[in-house]
């Protein structure tokens, strides 16, 4: 079953400025949950410049993955240098 179907992401930005414009010490939340009972399945705690990055890679993979290998393949992300 296709990824989008099955999970969600949710970011939650920590200030009010662009992500391009936030300090260095500012993190955001991203989280993928899933759609029926929204459980939280991946967190991260990313830097406030990286998180629209992140945000469209993740939406991108769920759009074109299979639920199963989307896990896999996010479940090893540790880092914005990893996707």
């Amino acid at each position: 079953m296709s990824a989008a179907r099955e999970y969600d992401v949710i970011v939650t930005r920590t200030g009010i400025a662009p992500g391009r414009l936030a300090s260095s010490d500012r993190y955001d939340h991203i989280e993928v949950v899933g759609v029926d009972d929204l459980e939280v399945v991946l967190f991260w705690d990313v830097p406030g410049r990286a998180t629209g990055k992140m945000e469209a890679a993740l939406r991108s993979d769920l759009q074109r993955m299979e639920a199963e290998e989307f896990i896999a393949r996010w479940s090893a992300v540790e880092s914005e240098d990893d996707y």
